[in-house]
């Protein structure tokens, strides 16, 4: 993508913002259209928000099933002990 033409714009007294045309059509950004705004140290960043794609219920369809016999859950909700796997990390940083 070629960039853009440095454009000026006027913040409203609304806080709202016109971004030219030039800009939206060679982005690709159409009315309705949301954007995130991320603040940077040099001013501010916009990107579109992705369309959260769904799903559905299908995909979980096969997690239900378990083979043998039941988990108890004393077994199952037991406290894991990562002490051992904690002191070998912290001798590795060191």
């Amino acid at each position: 993508m070629q960039p853009a033409k440095t454009e000026t714009i006027k913040l409203s007294s609304k806080g709202q913002i016109v971004i030219p045309k030039a800009i939206r059509e060679q982005l690709h950004w159409d009315a309705g259209m949301e954007l995130t705004v991320i603040p940077t140290s040099e001013g501010s960043c916009s990107s579109p928000n992705r369309k959260k794609v769904s799903i559905g219920w299908r995909i979980y369809a096969g997690c239900s099933s378990m083979r043998g016999p039941p988990i108890p859950d004393d077994v199952l909700f037991a406290p894991v002990d990562y002490s051992a796997d904690w002191e070998e990390s912290e001798k590795r940083s060191r």
